[in-house]
């Protein structure tokens, strides 16, 4: 079975001037035209191609790599808004249509916005829709905690950023958690940290604590290796904002990566800061 607006293997039958014609299952007969088709190709070989109609309703093959599939939520920019709708790029010759009513807002030409591709039951065509909602699992998520995920960026709430998990849930990253900016349509994994009632889920995309740890103690030490006789006015009362802002990360991972450099011999404490040794 062939999957519109996906990635399919499948094999070559013949090969023509203008292309090749690939297997298409029910579709019957799928081209893949010439600009796309490997040179070295043969008949019975098999090929990735992503399928989808061209601008003449016809299955059409290609190699080219789409910046998002059918069932999966991205950023895409809007190149044009025209008749029947915003017209996105995604990558492919044929722009992705976005119908008016599938716009949550009026979309305008040059603005990123966070949609959801999926195959037209009448005209087998593909689109966009920005109504994230109704293409999301609404019966309860269920995770457990420390599960990992994949997380899109949907936009914000009052609490956080609303993460799509696994393209199936509504997820949230809590502000205080995130030590620097996210933004729509940003992809990420992620850690599933509370299954809330009803399935509502918290989710992290901070590195394991054991990871920052490592990481945060080269930068502190380059950090102080840039400050005068290697000295910084920073230890465990330091104020967490200059923490965030100096480091990106919690005062807590702050104070366990300089106990370590401590016991590595690597750095002094003193009253009012810590230094090179």
């Amino acid at each position: 079975m062939v999957n519109i607006g996906q990635f399919n293997t499948l094999t070559i039958t013949k090969r023509v001037g203008f292309g090749l014609y690939l297997d298409g299952g029910d579709l019957g007969e799928i081209l893949l035209p010439k600009k796309w088709a490997p040179e070295d190709a043969n008949p019975g070989d098999e090929l990735e191609v992503f399928i989808y109609l061209d601008s003449e309703d016809q299955f059409i093959a290609t190699t080219q790599k789409p910046k998002a599939q059918v069932g999966q939520f991205a950023s895409l920019q809007c190149k044009e808004v025209g008749r029947y709708g915003a017209f996105l790029d995604w990558g492919l010759d044929k722009d992705l249509l976005v119908p008016f009513n599938q716009q949550k807002q009026p979309m305008e030409a040059g603005r990123y916005y966070v949609v959801y591709l999926y195959v037209d039951q009448h005209t087998d065509r593909i689109a966009a829709s920005g109504k994230l909602d109704r293409f999301l699992d609404k019966t309860p998520a269920n995770y457990k905690v420390g599960q990992k995920v994949r997380v899109t960026i949907g936009g914000k709430s009052d609490l956080g950023y609303k993460a799509i998990v696994d393209n199936a849930h509504w997820g949230v990253i809590y502000f205080d958690t995130v030590f620097k900016p996210l933004r729509n349509g940003q992809q990420m994994p992620g850690t599933i940290t509370k299954v809330r009632d009803g399935g509502r889920l918290d989710v992290s995309v901070n590195a394991p604590v054991a990871k920052q740890v490592d990481q945060l103690g080269e930068k502190i030490l380059a950090y102080l290796r840039t400050q005068p006789n290697g000295f910084a006015p920073l230890n465990d009362k330091a104020d967490p904002e200059t923490i965030k802002s100096l480091f990106g990360v919690s005062k807590g991972v702050f104070k366990r990566t300089i106990g370590g450099l401590y016991k590595a011999e690597r750095i002094t404490i003193l009253d009012n800061g810590i230094e090179l040794r």
